[in-house]
């Protein structure tokens, strides 16, 4: 069994929509921990809910990065996580996390990379003027929304949307590819070579 490690920072509303999946035997696996920077997110309390382990460890209770990076390695090798997934996690990871956990990182971002990494995507894509948006799974490498592609959504950018009408559309779609690319994880199917992810469909 697949044991998951889940960083959140905030809201949680990815985190619900895998434990949704994985309570309904669509995935085989188990959340093992749930990891905040932040006290008090209503994350944790989704994960408490369902009676998942929670952690908080504040960046700003450690001297520098690092020190704090070991404790968040420390908690999920406590574990034993074989899968870590950020969920609404508001930071940058260092070189000393992503190798710990080479190719065993996943995140969501709310547009369809490479185009617009970073924060407040719906504003970057509708000052652009683009007619499509949507959300990309990815591995986590070194770099700012850049490792390998794994699934991606797309959602068509209506002339009327504000922020926070195409955050929710992009959203309903990000609640459906997180959970299936966890999936694929779980049974094996996924295999990076180099910035391909290529995906096994027997």
């Amino acid at each position: 069994m697949l044991n998951i490690g889940v960083l959140v920072s905030g809201r949680g509303s990815n985190l619900q929509a895998v434990i949704d999946a994985i309570e309904s035997k669509k995935i085989k696996a188990e959340i093992a921990v749930v990891i905040s920077n932040v006290p008090g997110v209503m994350a944790l309390d989704r994960a408490k809910k369902h009676g998942i382990k929670t952690v908080v460890i504040e960046s700003k209770e450690h001297s520098d990065k690092s020190s704090y990076e070991k404790q968040v390695i420390k908690a999920l090798e406590d574990e034993n996580v074989g899968l870590v997934c950020l969920a609404g996690y508001m930071k940058l990871l260092s070189q000393e996390l992503v190798h710990h956990f080479r190719g065993k990182i996943m995140n969501i971002h709310p547009a369809l990379l490479p185009a617009f990494p970073g924060l407040h995507v719906q504003k970057k894509a509708l000052e652009y003027g683009v007619k499509y948006s949507g959300c990309t799974v990815h591995f986590v490498d070194e770099g700012c929304d850049t490792g390998p592609i794994i699934i991606q959504a797309v959602v068509p950018v209506l002339d009327n949307d504000t922020e926070e009408t195409l955050s929710a559309r992009i959203l309903e779609q990000e609640h459906k590819i997180y959970p299936e690319a966890i999936r694929l994880f779980s049974e094996g199917k996924l295999k990076i070579e180099g910035r391909r992810v290529k995906i096994e469909t027997k």
